[in-house]
């Protein structure tokens, strides 16, 4: 059997605040649905109902017509919704446009997010919605009350600081790094923008995921005991994320 030319079946990056990539390298449905099995580990909530971008950029050469309706199907049946496709050939868009999918150009594309304000500056008024044209927030965001559950937080174009407790099911993000001067409970997505020089800094650790630049970590059997609950920094090696005291001389 000859050797395969792709590392993994698929791979699961977060590409932006409001979906994830689902990065294809075969279009082989059981070689996915085992790949998928296994990066969750059975669990069925392990998604959450994210929305997904399908990326078909990066499929082996010679693999066979994707099956869209199975492959929304398998997608789906790990709790992600794919709403569009990236890196589309064009002999697919006709097909993909049939399945209620866009095709995504490849460029970064923001929803608007609701988010507290930042730290007073002289600034306009805010419109009652952002425009396409607006400048993004640049600068550093810092928030003084708790992060509860079913919040987001998003620092646009630069660091977060949360002097309060982030709590189990909250998500805050930022495209530069994030600082939590009390404990961490829930999501931290750092270089959201792409910044792998991003890092995530806590007194006390304890989150249910961390990502920097796209690469994250999931925390289902709780966070290692020799960093647990000390104060930490996530930094980003490579292609995986180290975890460190925040006193390491490293």
């Amino acid at each position: 059997m000859p050797k395969s030319t792709f590392q993994k079946p698929i791979e699961i990056k977060i590409s932006t605040v409001v979906a994830v990539s689902a990065i294809m390298y075969t279009s082989d449905l059981a070689a996915l649905d085992a790949a998928m099995h296994e990066m969750t580990g059975g669990v069925s909530d392990f998604f959450e109902g994210d929305l997904a971008v399908i990326d078909v950029g990066d499929l082996a050469p010679g693999c066979e017509r994707i099956d869209w309706a199975a492959t929304i199907a398998l997608l789906k049946k790990y709790r992600l919704n794919p709403v569009a496709v990236r890196n589309a050939k064009p002999d697919m868009v006709e097909e993909i446009q049939q399945h209620g999918l866009q095709l995504d150009s490849g460029k970064r594309e923001e929803a608007p997010v609701a988010t507290p304000k930042p730290a007073p500056a002289p600034a306009p008024a805010p419109a009652p919605a952002p425009a396409p044209a607006a400048p993004a927030f640049s600068g550093t965001m810092i928030i003084d009350t708790p992060v509860r559950a079913g919040q987001r937080i998003y620092a646009r174009g630069g660091d977060l600081i949360v002097m309060a407790v982030v709590n189990n099911g909250a998500e805050i993000i930022a495209d530069g790094s994030i600082h939590v001067y009390n404990t961490l409970n829930g999501r931290a997505l750092a270089g959201a923008s792409g910044d792998a020089s991003a890092r995530i800094f806590a007194m006390s650790m304890s989150p249910e995921l961390v990502s920097i630049a796209g690469v994250y970590r999931t925390f289902e059997d709780g966070f290692p005991t020799e960093n647990a609950r000390k104060p930490v920094q996530i930094r980003l090696n490579g292609e995986s994320l180290d975890i460190q005291s925040v006193n390491s001389a490293k």
